[in-house]
């Protein structure tokens, strides 16, 4: 006769036991992609260093993780910090290219252009007239 396992046959202990398997494996997870991105990132490291990381991951992967966060893992944080600044930079350029100037940014140019020579008097105030319209 086939014994029948019910819900309630599992203990409480070998749930928890499982649910903390289950998030350490995703830990791991997520910190080995951390490493293979970051070594990819590192414009110091020559190709070669960086395929000896990778072999060494994927060959010994806890003890490559281990040996690469010690040895390069203060210097992880500030290449993603970098990285993260960079970005950021870009957004914020690509904003200013798509959002445009306001008008007072436009005043602004135009009275310096007044102010250097580049454009007459009579110039400015046609300008200045057709922005405030």
């Amino acid at each position: 006769m086939e014994t029948q396992f019910l819900a309630y046959d599992y203990p409480l202990l070998g749930a928890f036991w499982t649910v903390m398997w289950i998030f350490l494996w995703v830990l791991w997870f997520i910190l080995l992609f951390h490493i293979i991105v970051d070594i990819f990132r590192d414009h110091g490291l020559s190709g070669w260093a960086k395929a000896g990381w990778l072999i060494l991951i994927i060959v010994l992967p806890f003890l490559g993780v281990l040996i690469y966060v010690i040895a390069r893992g203060k210097s992880m944080s500030r290449r993603q910090m970098e990285d993260v600044r960079d970005q950021k930079a870009a957004m914020d350029e690509y904003i200013r290219a798509t959002a445009g100037s306001s008008t007072a940014d436009q005043l602004d140019r135009l009275s310096k252009l007044k102010d250097s020579g580049d454009i007459t008097p009579e110039e400015y105030e046609r300008a200045k007239a057709k922005l405030l319209r």
